[in-house]
């Protein structure tokens, strides 16, 4: 029995390790291919130490591309924006789910879910639509009031609040707190676990993001940087070695984010999953 359960751990780590080096191989030429020149990415050959090295790609993006910053400063106020929002109105639409007796509660949990289930690409032309009418075009709220509130993070919250402990509530509200200063001043400093969570997951979806700024986004000032690196494929000849350097440099935000928040991303994940 021992010697069963020691070779399937074995057999578990070598599964991983496999699994780890075919997600790690991609990212690592890419990473080697940021120092590579265009006629060495172009040779085909495989290779993840560069002949000739050199930061020559790096230099081209944020000098002689005027408008990388501003591309980089567009992803960021968007993804910025959009987390900070989502983390409020998600979360307070959770708690209200969860905690608050209202006409409608059931039905209104319905629709959420129902909401859940209709693919981003059915409402992507009523959305332009309906932008465009506005004159929210080529402009940062085009870009993120539409995606404001997300419906499966609103389901998460009501989920993790639906748990929390209503001991603690009580107590605040013989202290003489209300509703809102028991929200603000009890229950989310709580939920940090299940905050860090979502926030991960909905910045990474505004980071990530190209089909939305594609539609809405046609100025080039106004590209986020998943868009603005489309520009560095031409009609003829894509230039890989700015296009692989320019993808470090937009995979960094999210490494950041997820390193800062890893310790409350796992007790978030953890806690939901157990509940």
């Amino acid at each position: 029995m021992n010697n069963k359960k020691e070779w399937s751990k074995k057999l578990l780590y070598v599964v991983l390790i496999t699994y780890a080096v075919i997600t790690l191989v991609p990212f690592v030429w890419a990473l080697s291919s940021s120092f590579k020149t265009f006629a060495e990415i172009s040779s085909g050959v495989m290779s993840f130490i560069p002949n000739e090295f050199t930061f020559e790609n790096y230099r081209q993006i944020f000098i002689e591309e005027e408008l990388f910053f501003r591309w980089l400063l567009n992803s960021v106020v968007i993804a910025g924006g959009g987390t900070a929002l989502n983390l409020i109105f998600n979360s307070m639409a959770g708690y209200a789910l969860a905690r608050i007796s209202f006409p409608g509660k059931k039905v209104w949990f319905m629709l959420i879910l129902a909401v859940i289930m209709i693919p981003v690409q059915v409402t992507m032309i009523p959305n332009y639509l309906i932008l465009k009418e506005l004159g929210w075009l080529n402009s940062y709220q085009g870009m993120i009031v539409p995606a404001m509130i997300n419906a499966t993070f609103i389901f998460m919250m009501r989920q993790f609040f639906i748990n929390f402990p209503k001991e603690l509530e009580e107590a605040a509200s013989l202290d003489g707190l209300g509703r809102f200063g028991m929200f603000i001043r009890v229950v989310l400093p709580l939920a940090k676990p299940a905050l860090a969570a979502q926030a991960i997951f909905v910045f990474m979806g505004f980071w990530n993001d190209f089909m939305r700024p594609l539609i809405i986004m046609t100025d080039a000032d106004m590209y986020t940087l998943t868009v603005g690196l489309n520009s560095f494929k031409g009609q003829y000849v894509t230039y890989w070695n700015y296009i692989m350097a320019a993808s470090m440099v937009f995979t960094l935000p999210v490494l950041v984010i997820y390193m800062f928040f890893n310790k409350f991303f796992m007790k978030g994940m953890s806690f939901t999953a157990d509940k």
